[in-house]
């Protein structure tokens, strides 16, 4: 819970951008709405928070731009929504233009495109932990240790795994227009000695490409509802299987007459007989996507 004079935490989940990293898949979807484990990667964002009570448009925005239209479509009341016009204003900008919503109250921010799985599997922990104990000043992050802590992007030898809290102070002053927290909240807080990053000790991706949103969707499978003729996979009940399906998720009325070998194999996507699919991610009748070699950090 948040601290005695700290306001109420709002929260703002970031599902404005384009994914470009993600192309071809997000031509079709907005990186937001894209599967793991078959569950857009949205309303696993929206169910972390409902975990720490956060739920409902006084509480939760989410913010859209690219392809707005379906996160719009698909979000629905849950939360409150805040399309930007033009091209996406960046994690700042994304944030500064909920300045008159969020009102005075610290801000809980979560990148819609970070798959975090908790060591006990239950929602919330992780990020309740950014909580715990905050002073209501200063800037928390949540992060691992990187494997090289004098890349950029790191913070006291941490990488950010996507959750930040920040102070209405702070947000109260961000510039309107495109800018990213890195530079505009983060890095001064960090240079003031006001930034704390508090380490997380789940899996993270943050999905950006094929390679990573792949490995994901491959331990939504080891730990999730496994269908016993998947061998290891993640299976929908409503998907028709009669080929071969090994360390595979296959979506909500996917077809998969081939055989699939640690793949994924979107909703209503179709992988025919004689196809054999492997460490790729099918998506419809025609569009199969490559993965490479993930960054993992667990």
């Amino acid at each position: 819970m948040p601290p005695a004079g700290a306001g109420d935490i709002c929260a703002v989940v970031l599902a404005a951008g384009e994914g470009t990293r993600l192309r071809p898949l997000t031509e079709r979807l907005p990186k937001a709405l894209c599967p793991v484990g078959n569950v857009p990667l949205l309303d696993r964002a929206l169910a972390r928070l409902a975990g720490l009570g956060l739920t409902g448009p006084a509480r939760v925005a989410v913010n859209a731009c690219y392809l707005a239209g379906q996160v719009v479509a698909h979000v629905g009341d849950r939360a409150h929504l805040s399309v930007e016009p033009g091209d996406p204003l960046g994690t700042a900008g994304g944030v500064a233009r909920l300045r008159d919503w969020i009102a005075g109250r610290p801000v809980l921010v979560g990148n819609a495109d970070a798959y975090l799985a908790d060591p006990a599997a239950a929602p919330g922990p992780d990020v309740a932990a950014l909580l715990a104990g905050w002073d209501g000043e200063e800037v928390r992050l949540l992060g691992q240790p990187a494997a090289d802590s004098s890349a950029p992007g790191t913070f006291g030898g941490y990488a950010f795994t996507g959750f930040s809290l920040l102070p209405w102070r702070l947000v109260r002053d961000l510039p309107d227009g495109f800018g990213d927290l890195v530079r505009a909240i983060w890095r001064p807080a960090e240079a003031a000695g006001a930034l704390r990053v508090v380490p997380y000790r789940g899996t993270f991706y943050d999905t950006g490409t094929p390679a990573d949103y792949l490995a994901a969707n491959l331990h939504t499978a080891r730990g999730g509802l496994i269908d016993p003729a998947a061998r290891g996979g993640l299976v929908d009940p409503t998907a028709t299987v009669t080929g071969r399906c090994r360390e595979s998720v296959v979506g909500a009325g996917a077809v998969v007459r081939g055989e699939i070998v640690r793949s994924v194999v979107w909703p209503g996507a179709t992988v025919r007989d004689g196809e054999r699919l492997h460490e790729v991610i099918r998506a419809g009748d025609d569009l199969t996507v490559p993965a490479a070699r993930p960054s993992a950090r667990i």
